[in-house]
């Protein structure tokens, strides 16, 4: 399948849902913790999407591409990171909310994985 724009990325799609969650629960994090782990793991999830759509403007060079698939599952791995930070800390205490957020980026990554695998093995992503 041919994809038109990064939107049509399921990849780009989840990813951004999650920053969207990710923003929200970050701001009713306590006083403390809003401009120090709040605000990285605001930063961190918003990158994945922001390097997907990067990543895929630079699609014509494959390995351009996944480079910066690369990078999106590395801040991945960062913004889970800092949600077990949150909840260990109990700075989250939500466990229903982070068990949620934890699985989307869990599955997140494993689709950004997969992706990869993907154009590794040429699938056809860049024709317009």
């Amino acid at each position: 399948m041919a994809f038109k724009s990064y939107r049509d990325l399921e990849i780009y799609q989840k990813a951004h849902k999650l920053a969207v969650e990710i923003h929200g629960m970050s701001l009713k994090l306590p006083k403390f913790e809003m401009f120090e782990e709040g605000s990285q793991i605001r930063k961190s999830s918003k990158s994945i999407a922001c390097t997907i759509v990067e990543g895929f403007g630079r699609r014509k060079y494959k390995q351009e591409f996944i480079k910066f698939l690369t990078y999106a599952v590395a801040s991945c791995d960062e913004t889970t990171s800092h949600l077990d930070l949150l909840f260990e800390t109990r700075s989250l205490p939500d466990m229903e909310l982070y068990k949620s957020l934890r699985e989307g980026y869990v599955h997140l990554g494993k689709m950004m994985t997969n992706f990869i695998k993907s154009v590794e093995s040429g699938h056809n992503i860049s024709k317009a």
